[in-house]
């Protein structure tokens, strides 16, 4: 009976995140081939900053097909040691390379603001593989340290760990073999989690943060510049229609701002803080609330890419096109269908 209700309780568990990923899973997938293709049907886009943000593209890519395992990281599974690394590792590897693509993005386009002269003389620009590299192996390399050995899979057996379990067989051998439950426990060392949180995560995105806010500032001095040169011309002191235009222009753009990042990354800093609150307290994070939370956690996180790139004319400006033939196609047959009843 404890099995079957064990059974039972996982099942649902994951439909729960099936039911929440995949849906979001898919739209990002969706969009993100939209702008990739996109980017590689427009010639004028082939240029360096757009191969960085093809790369971060490719990187969300990954990362919404991986989307559905990562809310699975915190159930408690039968899998063998090496099917339980991959199940934690790659996820975890995909993620922190959608991370560190994010912050080169970030970074290239606020020295482009910042210091348009030296823009061309990045060593971005000069050695762009070596900017691939960057992106993509030291994510990939600390990912797998719990492969190399940094793990606690020999460690003593956690309480619940072994709740899940499909037969009373595996319940009683789960605290001899240890390779019967799978748990972030045992791939992930409490060292670990809090390294890639508070040593990684956290300080990407509050370099993202200060990025973002630098470059208002900056916006916001060359639109009192221009706003200055407008009234000397005009000899006026008053404002004049353009320059309270420029200044709702500039508040659209904070407010727009500033809400995609609360929406983006505050649900996911919440997250982030709840697993850590949970990994101190020791207790089962796998509840249906925490599910919930971990699923709108990592899909806000996605969609920042695809923020940046549906507001892009020019990355979508292919697919609009290809709507625009449909539509007119579809005009056209109505028509003809029209006058031949007629």
């Amino acid at each position: 009976m404890m099995d079957h209700n064990s059974s039972r309780s996982l099942l649902s568990k994951e439909h729960l995140i099936y039911t929440i990923t995949v849906p979001l899973s898919t739209s990002i997938i969706l969009a993100n081939l939209l702008i990739i293709v996109g980017i590689i049907c427009n010639r004028q886009l082939h240029n360096t900053p757009n191969y960085f943000f093809l790369s971060l593209l490719v990187a969300d890519l990954c990362t919404g097909v991986a989307m559905p395992f990562i809310p699975l990281m915190g159930l408690n599974r039968d899998l063998s040691f090496s099917s339980c690394l991959l199940a934690h590792v790659f996820p975890n590897f995909l993620f922190l390379a959608f991370l560190f693509n994010l912050v080169m993005v970030h970074y290239e386009r606020f020295v482009c603001i910042v210091d348009p002269l030296h823009y061309n003389n990045l060593w971005m620009h000069r050695h762009f593989p070596l900017a691939l590299l960057v992106v993509w192996m030291p994510p990939l390399l600390f990912a797998s340290l719990p492969a190399f050995g940094w793990n606690d899979w020999t460690g003593p057996d956690w309480t619940h760990c072994c709740d899940n379990s499909q037969n009373l067989m595996l319940l009683s051998n789960c605290s001899v073999n240890k390779t019967i439950c799978c748990s972030y426990r045992r791939v992930f060392t409490n060292a670990f989690i809090y390294l890639e949180v508070y040593g990684i995560v956290l300080p990407a995105i509050v370099v993202i943060a200060a990025m973002i806010g630098h470059v208002l500032r900056i916006t916001r001095g060359q639109m009192k510049d221009i706003c200055r040169l407008h009234r000397a011309v005009d000899r006026g002191g008053q404002a004049s229609d353009q320059e309270q235009r420029l200044n709702l222009r500039y508040t659209r753009c904070v407010v727009a701002v500033s809400l995609t990042f609360l929406a983006c990354w505050v649900p996911y800093l919440i997250y982030m803080h709840i697993c850590i609150a949970f990994l101190i307290s020791d207790s089962n994070w796998s509840s249906p609330p925490h599910i919930v939370i971990s699923c709108i956690g990592i899909g806000s996180m996605a969609v920042v890419p695809l923020v940046l790139g549906l507001a892009n004319k020019q990355y979508t400006e292919p697919a609009c096109k290809l709507l625009q033939k449909f539509r007119d196609r579809w005009r056209r047959s109505t028509t003809v269908t029209e006058e031949v009843s007629l």
